[in-house]
């Protein structure tokens, strides 16, 4: 017998060995699933900033650090020769450092707000540029702002359409016809005489008064009449010539149109004769457009308000941009904390979140507990079937564990076909139900995988859970991992606690 018992030897060290291998084989596997999908959001990220021209956009850390640029920001300035323009920082472009749009970024990064601002650049020719920075934070899971994203539009034209109107009404004319940006012109004096007669009658809260009587909304507009307007506003509106606006704005969405009036009637009723915002139109043609509308009144007309410029500047392909960027930004930082296979949270997540709920514990006397679980046998699904259906098989178990939580639990893929579930607020009786829970639903789910094949699963669980069984995150960790293992080695498919020794 012991002769025997000699012989096994060798073949069980070659079974450990081949099952380390395995291991190892599954956590490559992982791996080159995560940073093939990293490189593939990586050129979707530069596919983005290329193809956003003529916008100039950018993303930066809070060192400065480039994280991302387009070709469009990169030929509006000069920038020192880099072989890749993640290299350089922002204070590196000297037209830049010299504005003042540091002070912006700042700002954007310390008061974790949006920040719309402008500044003039010289070129080398000696003309201006006028340019106007879209400045958004990029804030990480837990509200810390990690950089700025920003879009750079030239808006050279529109300031010059401005200080044409200021200076010259021959000028003005003549730049309102041929300008490329958008421009109706307004007889605002009928809806200033109508808004006065409505104070001296006791209003003074308009938007309630709007609110309370909606259909004065399309009296008002009804009357601002229009007095010019130039090609580029009807090619912006999808209107034929012969057919242009006689009032305001052609009301073709009626929900969009009546919010949009309300609040130009607001600013007319707030005497605000030079005021700037951004609005969602839809054109004759069913179009929906984002604008930037500008309104300034006519030198000699300030008084009447019979002559009003509205300049309309098409925003948006900048507000696509912006939406795009931010879904970019948004899948990036989900990369950062999200298991590239089964899509549940990653161990960087898991540390710092773990410890995070840990320290709010001890503050609130609240439990956490800890469910490590494992597959049972699940080398034999991989040697029957192979690996890719081997890693089909644990993201089904991962969305199966998923179901069975609610927000604040959660659940991450903690290695190959190790999973961890954090509870927190649950104690150790309420932690054993979910555990229980989870492994009745994977016990009783059939598999189906590749090609129609259908497999049954079961796991291992072990439950720790402070303050009890630790102090910290690792120690509970440590605590439940403990827990699994007693129960593996007891024989499997089975909840076990964490015992105190």
């Amino acid at each position: 017998m012991l002769q025997e018992s000699v012989d096994t030897d060798p073949i069980i060290s070659e079974v450990k060995a081949l099952r380390r291998q395995v291991a190892m084989l599954k956590d490559i596997e992982q791996r080159c699933q995560q940073a093939e999908a990293a490189l593939r959001a990586f050129e979707e990220r530069n596919r983005l900033l290329g193809d956003s021209a003529p916008l100039g956009i950018f993303t930066i850390d809070i060192q400065g650090c480039i994280t991302g640029i387009n070709r469009r920001m990169l030929e509006m300035f000069s920038w020192p020769p880099a072989d890749d323009p993640r290299s350089l920082n922002l204070s590196d472009c000297q037209a830049l450092a010299a504005s003042r749009v540091f002070a912006d970024i700042q700002r954007c990064i310390l008061q974790k707000v949006p920040v719309i601002a402008e500044h003039p650049h010289s070129d080398p020719q000696g003309g201006c540029t006028h340019l106007r920075y879209y400045l958004s934070p990029i804030p990480e899971s837990n509200g810390a702002v990690s950089g700025v994203m920003a879009i750079v539009e030239d808006y050279t034209d529109l300031k010059k359409t401005e200080e044409a109107l200021k200076k010259s009404e021959k000028r003005y004319r003549q730049l309102f016809q041929s300008a490329p940006i958008a421009m109706i012109e307004w007889d605002v004096s009928h809806l200033k005489a109508f808004i006065e007669k409505l104070i001296a009658s006791g209003i003074s809260d308009f938007r309630e008064y709007l609110e309370r009587n909606p259909q004065q909304v399309y009296h008002c507009w009804s009357l601002i009449k229009t007095v010019d307007y130039n090609q580029a506003f009807l090619e912006l509106m999808g209107v034929a010539e012969s057919t242009g606006p006689r009032g305001a704005f052609i009301p073709t969405d009626s929900k969009g149109f009546l919010k949009m009036a309300r609040e130009i009637i607001l600013v007319a009723a707030a005497g605000n004769t030079a005021d700037e915002r951004e609005e969602k139109l839809v054109t004759a043609t069913g179009e929906p457009k984002f604008v930037l509308g500008k309104s300034l009144v006519v030198s000699g007309h300030e008084d009447t308000l019979a002559r009003v410029a509205i300049a309309l500047v098409d925003i948006s392909e900048r507000k696509k941009a912006e939406v795009a960027l931010r879904e970019s930004e948004q899948r990036f930082r989900n990369q950062a904390i999200r298991d590239g296979l089964t899509g549940l949270y990653n161990q960087r997540y898991l540390y710092q979140a773990l410890a995070e709920a840990i320290e709010s514990a001890k503050t609130t006397g609240t439990p956490v507990s800890l469910i490590f679980m494992d597959l049972d046998h699940f080398k034999k699904v991989v040697d029957a079937h192979g690996h890719l259906n081997g890693s089909r098989a644990i993201q089904k178990v991962a969305g199966t564990i998923a179901g069975c939580l609610e927000e604040p639990a959660y659940a991450v893929a903690y290695a190959g076909d190790e999973f961890v579930v954090v509870l927190p607020g649950l104690d150790q009786p309420q932690a054993l139900q979910k555990a229980y829970e989870i492994r009745s639903r994977i016990k009783n789910t059939v598999y189906v995988l590749n090609h129609g094949i259908e497999v049954r699963l079961q796991a291992s669980y072990g439950i720790a859970t402070f303050p009890q069984h630790a102090s910290d995150f690792n120690g509970l960790l440590a605590a439940a991992d403990h827990a699994l293992f007693t129960i593996k080695e007891a024989g499997k498919d089975a909840v076990g606690q964490y015992q105190i020794r």
